[in-house]
This record gives C-alpha cells, sequence and structure tokens, in this order.
C-alpha cells in the first residue's frame, strides 16, 4: 500500500478546503505572500531563519499564536511571550523536562495501562490505538498537572462541575478520556484560516482550562517536588506562571502525542517496514524522525512581523502575517522512507527551532518511545479497520484498530 495515500486522505477529511490550498502554495516558491492570508514560507532553510530571528519575526502580535491564546491561557505562558520575559521563564523551566526526568516520568505514569496494553495484543485482541493513545495521553498530562490522584466526583458546587474535571476521577480509563476530549474541543475551535477565537470560544475554553488551573494551582501549593507543578515553584515561578503552564502544557501535550503513534504505525504498516522495526529496534529512533518529518505533526506555525525584512524574495512589513507551512517544508524531501538520513535543514523543524523549540519534546517522545515499543513487541500485526477523523485541527484516525497476526 502507498503509504502516503491514508495520510492525504486523513489530512483532507481534517482540512478538505485548506489543504489541498496549502499543497498547492508549495509550487509558487519559497516564500510568497498571499492576499488575505499573509506571507507563506515553504522552505524549510527559510523557516528556520524567521524562527531563528525572534526579534523581527514574534510569537505576540497580530496573527501570532498569542493572539489567539493570550486570552484564554493568560499573558505568561511560552507560547505567547518574546524578549526578556521569555527568556527568564524558560530558564526557570529548563530543568523541568530533561530527558532522564521525562523518561523515568513516563516510565511510573504508563507502567499500568502499557502492562494492560501487551496483555491485549498478547491475546490477540483487537485494540483501538486511537483509543488507546487518548487514555495515555490523558494520564500523563494529568499527572504533569495535577489532577492525578483526584478520585473524588465533582460536586455540583465545583467549577469542575462545568466539564473540564472527570466525573469519574483521574484513576481510570474513562476519565482520562474524558480529560482528553476536553482539549480536543478547545483545539478544534482552530482553524488554519483562525486568527482569535470568538468570545463564546473563550468563554467555552476558559469553562475547561480554569477548574483545571485551579488544580495545578492546589498542586503548585503542596509543593511536592515528586509534582511537575511542585518542582515549578522549587524552580521559582510564580502560582501564576505555574497555571499558565499547566494550560499550555494540556493544550499542546496531548493531541500531538496521541495522534502521532497510530499514524507512525500506520506508516510503518503501509510501507513494509512494520516487522522491520520490530526486529531491529536500532531503528526506532529513526523511524520516529522520519515519520515525523513525513505526518508533520504541527502543519503551520504562525508569526507576527514587527520590524521590516525580507523572507526569500518575499518583503514583510510590521503588523504582517507569517504562516510557515512546516508541512511543505518537510513534505518537498519527498516520499516516506526508512532509510532516508535525516535531511541537517529540518532539524525536527516540527518542534520548532532557537527559543521557542518545544520544551516538552523530551516528555512527548518519552511517551511516544513507550507506546511505540509496546506495539511493536507485540509484532506481527494486521490493521483490521481503520478511520479518518473530521473537524479536528491535527489529522488523524478517529479509529485504528490492529491485532496480533498469528504466526503462520
Amino acid at each position: 500500500m502507498n503509504p502516503g495515500a491514508w495520510e492525504r486522505r486523513l489530512y483532507l477529511a481534517a482540512h478538505p478546503f485548506a489543504y489541498p490550498l496549502l499543497r498547492g502554495l508549495a509550487r509558487c516558491g519559497p516564500a510568497v505572500r498571499v492576499p488575505g492570508v499573509g506571507v507563506v514560507v515553504n522552505d524549510a532553510a527559510l523557516a528556520r531563519r524567521v524562527l531563528l530571528d525572534g526579534e523581527t519575526f514574534r510569537k505576540d502580535g497580530p496573527g501570532s499564536p498569542g493572539e489567539l491564546w493570550t486570552p484564554v491561557l493568560g499573558p505568561s505562558v511560552l507560547l505567547n511571550m518574546e524578549g526578556e520575559a521569555h527568556r527568564t521563564l524558560r530558564r526557570k523551566l529548563t530543568d523541568l523536562f530533561t530527558p532522564g526526568y521525562a523518561e523515568r516520568l513516563c516510565a511510573e505514569i504508563l507502567a499500568e495501562p502499557l502492562e494492560r496494553l501487551a496483555a491485549r495484543l498478547s491475546r490477540g485482541e483487537e485494540v483501538d490505538l486511537v483509543d488507546t493513545m487518548r487514555v495515555m495521553a490523558g494520564a500523563v498530562i494529568g499527572d504533569v498537572i495535577g489532577l492525578a490522584g483526584r478520585t473524588t466526583a465533582a460536586s455540583p458546587g465545583d467549577r469542575g462541575a462545568r466539564g473540564a474535571v472527570p466525573p469519574q476521577g483521574m484513576g481510570d480509563e474513562d476519565g482520562y478520556r474524558h480529560l482528553f476530549e476536553q482539549g480536543e474541543r478547545i483545539v478544534s475551535m482552530v482553524s488554519l484560516r483562525t486568527r482569535r477565537l470568538s468570545p463564546a470560544q473563550i468563554e467555552r475554553a476558559r469553562a475547561v482550562l480554569d477548574p483545571l488551573g485551579d488544580i495545578a494551582a492546589e498542586a503548585y501549593a503542596a509543593g511536592d517536588e515528586n509534582t511537575v507543578m511542585g518542582r515549578m515553584r522549587l524552580l521559582g515561578l510564580s502560582e501564576d506562571e505555574a497555571r499558565g503552564a499547566a494550560g499550555a502544557f494540556f493544550l499542546t501535550g496531548t493531541e500531538t502525542v496521541a495522534t502521532y503513534v497510530p499514524r507512525l504505525i500506520a506508516l510503518l504498516h503501509d510501507s513494509g517496514e512494520l516487522d522491520r522495526v520490530a526486529a531491529d529496534r536500532s531503528l526506532l529512533g529513526a523511524a520516529l524522525d522520519e515519520a515525523m518529518r513525513y505526518i508533520t505533526p504541527t502543519p503551520v506555525m504562525l508569526r507576527s512581523v514587527h520590524a521590516p525584512a525580507r523572507i526569500g524574495g518575499a518583503r514583510v512589513r510590521p503588523g504582517d502575517r507569517v504562516l510557515i507551512i512546516t508541512h511543505n517544508c518537510c513534505r518537498a524531501y519527498g516520499p516516506f522512507d526508512l532509510d532516508r538520513p535525516h535531511p541537517p535543514k529540518l532539524r525536527r523543524l516540527w518542534f520548532g527551532a532557537g527559543p521557542h523549540f518545544c520544551i516538552g519534546y523530551p516528555i512527548a517522545m518519552a511517551e511516544v518511545r513507550a507506546v511505540a515499543s509496546t506495539v511493536l513487541d507485540a509484532a506481527p500485526l494486521t490493521v483490521v479497520r481503520r478511520r479518518a477523523a473530521r473537524g479536528v485541527l491535527i489529522p488523524t484516525y478517529r479509529e485504528f484498530v490492529v491485532r496480533r497476526r498469528a504466526a503462520s
């Protein structure tokens, strides 16, 4: 099977009109001004240059992520900050998710869910990896925010009664699914054309995030250094900064990971490489990078121009919106190919670059590796059925069911 066929289907299901336009723009040159849209960047080297120039191209101006999320998350989260304030907060958070800590955290949180997943696959049961990843992502982000251990249902007077806090508690899979769905509802309000949320959308988003912020603040106040929120306090973050960080982690730390793993397994299966990677785990790192390149979990990045400049052949001026089409930058290097060396110009461009490189990268990859390894342990696998999701920001499967294939 052509490994790109289902990926195209996922993108078209999520963005039936925007995706053909986005891909069409790839043929218009490295950088091009599109009336009503902004300056579109399709070249990896130009994209990296924009991302590294935080003085000219910022995340806190018109058409930027800051304009989109500040009304919901407040002014002090990394994804809407620049300059010295951003550098100061990022320095405080640098030691929060080191690779070693991220590996230990995911190993502890996911030990039981991974054991259940391995048992189901070994028995030859059908497993929906989409649902599995919702549970896994919900478990990890729930622990990070401080929801783990809150197993009592929200009372009618609680802010959580608005639906943000899982009524089943955080100790079971339904609770994790509920938490994931809350984040999915917020992110689904955004399309590739969205510049800012409406007042009604802001209210709906805050109805979810404010109660989670309250719980994060409780974990912060407790100061337990074995928790992420407690470590934030020890690192010198204020309560407001910790609340904002918790909200940002919730929005950015669930869907990216949850949507990626089923697509990774699908790509390996469709390209005929799944059994090869399962047999030779030294290939897993290359498989993760190549799948990330081809899938591009962050297909578009936004920046706001704050000073006159030039991006390739396109002139930009203050107030312009820059759309880095990460998907076009990455797809320019060809079809999915496990043996392709990782292009140096990309260097994990889908996680950003420079001062805004994703601070949650270690925990995201630790989670991905843990789940992917468990799935690969069950190889050979058969894809039983799959469906594309509609009405989502990040293209994904609505259902992706696999089963261990009996030995012949």
